[in-house]
């Protein structure tokens, strides 16, 4: 007996909608870049940039004419990303709310509380992002939080539009941003303070300072891949390579006695801290 099966084809995703960044910066390049890989035309941004210098690479890198300042144009985008330092937030809202009075509103501007951005912008669909800086290179990770007025069609589109940077997480509590800004947010100057301590000490060692940071960089990588590939937790990795009495148990126990854990552990709820204390600051205007 013959069976046919019939293979269906892969549903793309509709095309975006038209989209307006108010910042035209690295984060914001870095989504229009990556959308555009993806086939989005050019003509579905609009951006206001205010410094001519970032105008002039948007327009180099991907034919985008930026706008100095809000105007008409941004009446037909359905969605605004503020990629704006969390300082000017409250500054920049002024000008946009006439022209986005019915568009979602997407914030990648660290510690600003979206009641505060309803606020400011007059509108209750309003979802805050905290992407970190792989996001340039699409290996980023993203924690997102959405209040009530956001429905599952506008989630859809958000998880869209950043799907190129890498990889996203709801949280269902606002709070918990501050420590996903801590955790990831921060956690790549983490890493690249490690691999400066690793590539400095592999030079100390007599490494050439070439292959010192070859090997730190890739270890990195590495390690990350398998950890997120495995089954077992860190801990479980961790062990299978520290076999007592030789070099990393050496290296292992170095750490511990130095404290190494709770002072790193410190320092990022130090950064947790911060990011409430940021919010309270530049969410008051």
């Amino acid at each position: 007996m013959t069976i046919a099966v019939t293979f269906l084809p892969r549903t793309a995703p509709p095309p975006l909608p038209p989209i307006a960044f108010i910042g035209g910066g690295n984060m914001a390049s870095a989504i229009i870049g990556g959308l555009i890989k993806q086939g989005t035309p050019a003509g579905t941004f609009e951006v206001v940039e205010p410094f001519e210098e970032a105008r002039t690479k948007l327009a180099q890198a991907f034919g985008i004419a930026a706008h100095a300042e809000a105007g008409d144009a941004l009446s037909r985008c359905s969605v605004v990303v503020w990629a704006v330092k969390p300082q000017t937030f409250a500054q920049a809202a002024q000008p946009v709310r006439a022209f986005a009075e019915n568009a979602l509103h997407l914030s990648v501007a660290a510690g600003i509380p979206s009641g505060s951005i309803a606020r400011w912008l007059g509108s209750e669909r309003v979802v805050r992002a905290m992407p970190n800086t792989p996001a340039l290179v699409g290996q980023g990770m993203t924690g997102l939080f959405a209040r009530a007025a956001v429905d599952a069609a506008d989630r859809a589109l958000v998880g869209q539009l950043l799907a190129p940077t890498g990889e996203l997480l709801w949280v269902g509590d606002e709070a918990a941003l501050d420590a996903v800004t801590a955790l990831s947010g921060s956690g790549p100057a983490y890493v690249f303070y490690f691999i400066e301590a690793m590539t400095e000490a592999g030079v100390e060692m007599g490494l050439p300072l070439e292959q010192a940071q070859r090997l730190a960089i890739g270890t990195f990588s590495g390690a990350s891949a398998l950890a997120h590939s495995a089954t077992e937790p860190p801990s479980v990795l961790r062990e299978r390579v520290t076999s007592k009495g030789g070099t990393t148990h050496a290296a292992i126990t170095s750490l511990e006695g130095a404290d190494v854990k709770a002072k790193f552990k410190a320092a990022i709820r130090a950064a947790q801290k911060r990011a409430a204390e940021l919010g309270e600051e530049f969410g008051r205007a």
